[in-house]
């Protein structure tokens, strides 16, 4: 089985993973504000305690968002960092999917709709279904939690619920509401990674890139009166 080592900072908390020999050990500090001074020391108490070297590995795998703009960009810097100086690819993990990825292990669902909390108002959300691997129902997007499509009766995850739940009434009467998965976590992004290795879907350093949904993070005073008022 491939060694794989992942690393997830898309929201509050960030989190290393590393699949090695059939298991996966983990690491994780949440409420943390500078994610960059973080990850690289969770990353070298994984190794220590695997008794490895990173240039063992044969991927880095990165939470490559939606998420927070500045985590995101953490998360793919770090790897791409680390895969440079190891020479090894890069396989990069929707985040949304990852979060439908736990879900199904702590449930069991096959139909799961992740709900991330995007702020502003707003969440990035997206359906799954599983059939041999993840098959996309609704791509990931960027809306109000007004505009959430489903289909069926999904079990829905993800911190944008308790952000907004008076927004979701009539969606978690008709879906099971997952708590225990608020946010992403590298341990879904590595064991999602071995699976996109396998299928070739590994990309070179330079080809490495986030998944932004919302291309302006920052708002002019004139703009965010405008959005109030809208």
């Amino acid at each position: 089985m491939p060694i794989i080592l992942a690393i997830e900072t898309s929201s509050e908390l960030a989190s290393v993973a590393l699949s090695i020999n059939g298991e996966i050990i983990k690491r994780e500090a949440s409420g943390v504000q500078t994610h960059s001074q973080t990850v690289l020391p969770l990353v070298r108490e994984l190794l220590a305690q695997a008794g490895m070297v990173i240039e063992r590995c044969d991927a880095i795998a990165f939470g490559s968002g939606p998420g927070s703009f500045t985590g995101v960009r953490t998360a793919c810097g770090l790897a791409q960092g680390l895969a440079f100086g190891a020479d090894l690819p890069v396989v990069p993990v929707v985040t949304l999917e990852a979060m439908a990825h736990g879900c199904r292990k702590l449930t069991g669902a096959e139909n799961v709709l992740s709900i991330l909390d995007a702020r502003m108002g707003e969440v990035y959300w997206a359906q799954y279904r599983h059939m041999t691997g993840w098959d996309v129902v609704f791509e990931p997007a960027l809306s109000s939690p007004d505009a959430i499509r489903f289909d069926g009766s999904p079990a829905v995850c993800g911190n944008g619920i308790a952000a907004y739940r008076g927004k979701f009434k009539e969606m978690l009467a008709r879906a099971q509401y997952v708590e225990a998965v608020p946010v992403p976590h590298a341990s879904q992004i590595v064991e999602l990674a071995e699976a996109k290795l396998g299928q070739g879907l590994a990309v070179s350093v330079q080809d490495a890139q986030p998944f932004y949904l919302r291309n302006k993070v920052a708002f002019t005073s004139a703009e965010r009166a405008a959005r109030l008022i809208a």
